[in-house]
């Protein structure tokens, strides 16, 4: 599954939005300091999420996007 991960700054931090390739949004509300961690949190979040919330269990492609 390809997902692309849109990352935003406002306000002083990094928060995330990612879409799936078949257009189920994952809000996964992670914040950090930096694009750097925040990329890795969502690493770690987002298989955990799919499964779920959908019950994906096999590979990812992760795309970030910085906004």
């Amino acid at each position: 599954m390809k997902c692309i991960a849109k990352l935003l700054w406002d306000d002083s931090i990094w928060y995330s939005d990612v879409v799936t390739d078949k257009g189920e949004n994952v809000r996964l509300t992670l914040e950090s300091g930096s694009f750097d961690a925040l990329v890795e949190r969502v690493k770690v979040a987002l298989p955990e999420m799919l499964e779920l919330n959908f019950g994906y269990t096999g590979d990812i492609e992760l795309v970030t996007v910085a906004m």
